[in-house]
């Protein structure tokens, strides 16, 4: 592909990574990007010479990080406290991007994208990568450990990274510009993060030929996505062995659960929007995470639900729970489904928590 110059001056292709990390290390903040373009564009004027990096073809990592159960929590908490998760959350895994060598590409709400490989390639793009998406579910878990003395809901990030040519440079007009990514492999990236689960790194497959050397895995999943006629493999991260990193999400999953027989209604989301009509099921087993469903219909995997059941024994009616739809099987003529929790309220986690131990104590 031969490269296109944009007829705009701009400044250094990194100089955004550069000064995010200078005023991240001076102030312990990263800029917004409606700041940080700002500020660009008044270096811009300070930078002689330099035109706008090409528009190319090059080989990219893409990083995508979602907060799940983001949107749940702005219906049950005061602005006041969703502004400071929000920024507790994006200045820890921003910290960790920089560290790494990660271009901030954009923020998008409760997400981010990542690359590795833009504006500047180096010849471990991947492995950086891998690294900084462990150690971002990391930062994560331990932010989760300061709210829960402080009585705060946690949060929880999916994450999808994957390999691929893209075609990259800045966009714009004289007006304004961004340096960014497109193409069919960044939409990739962004359909692996949505299959992601809380705490949950996925890979796609280019990215694991290229890390095989560095990291423990699954077995490869095939997941359908939009806009491709064959499957999609991917894997979950586990652990990078080399550098003492695991993925904090292998750990905190294990709890007690419990055999029950409640009754429970179920809404489907659409784009993050409760779908009205109500599906009715019934819940076998409960635990801390998740729980598993019998209905008369299937659930499409990885379909996002609103979940509200009751707790008999503590006469508590939960109705602020989502959860995801991990797997759904035939059985004996119905539907069993397991589904893990993507966003619970504070007050209800401690009462379900309460409600499974119960029910261990009476089993023992």
């Amino acid at each position: 592909m031969t490269p296109l110059n944009p007829p705009f001056p701009s400044a250094p292709a990194d100089l955004d990574q550069r000064l995010q990390a200078l005023l991240l290390r001076e102030t312990g903040q990263a800029l917004s990007p409606s700041a940080l373009n700002e500020l660009l564009a008044l270096t811009g004027h300070l930078v002689s010479g330099v035109g706008a990096p090409a528009v190319a073809q090059r080989e990219v990592t893409v990083l995508l990080a979602d907060l799940r159960g983001f949107t749940a929590l702005t219906a049950t908490q005061p602005a006041g406290v969703i502004i400071a998760l929000l920024n507790r959350c994006l200045g820890a895994i921003c910290e960790v991007i920089l560290r790494h060598g990660g271009t901030i590409d954009k923020f998008m709400g409760d997400s981010v994208m990542v690359l590795f490989g833009a504006p500047e390639g180096r010849p471990d793009d991947v492995d950086r990568a891998l690294v900084c998406a462990v150690e971002m579910q990391q930062a994560m878990e331990r932010l989760n450990q300061e709210d829960r003395h402080l009585g705060l809901p946690e949060l929880y990030m999916g994450i999808g990274i994957n390999t691929g040519q893209v075609i990259a440079g800045r966009f714009g007009s004289a007006a304004y510009s961004q340096y960014t990514v497109i193409g069919d492999e960044v939409n990739l990236a962004s359909r692996i993060e949505s299959f992601s689960l809380r705490g949950q790194v996925l890979i796609s497959e280019h990215t694991f030929e290229r890390c095989q050397h560095l990291v423990d895995t699954s077995g490869p999943m095939e997941v359908h996505v939009k806009g491709k006629s064959e499957p999609v493999r991917v894997r979950e991260v586990v652990a990078i062995p080399s550098r003492g990193l695991r993925v904090p999400r292998t750990e905190g999953r294990r709890s007690h659960r419990v055999e029950v027989n409640l009754s429970c209604m179920l809404h489907e989301l659409q784009d993050k929007v409760v779908v009205p009509r109500v599906i009715s099921a019934t819940i076998l087993d409960i635990g801390y995470h998740g729980l598993q469903l019998e209905l008369d219909q299937p659930l499409e995997p990885f379909a996002e639900l609103k979940l509200e059941f009751g707790l008999r024994l503590l006469d508590f009616r939960a109705s602020d729970v989502y959860a995801k739809v991990v797997k759904c099987r035939p059985h004996q003529g119905r539907w069993r489904a397991g589904l893990e929790f993507t966003a619970i309220a504070v007050d209800t986690s401690a009462r379900l928590q309460t409600f499974v131990q119960m029910l261990v104590a009476r089993g023992a």
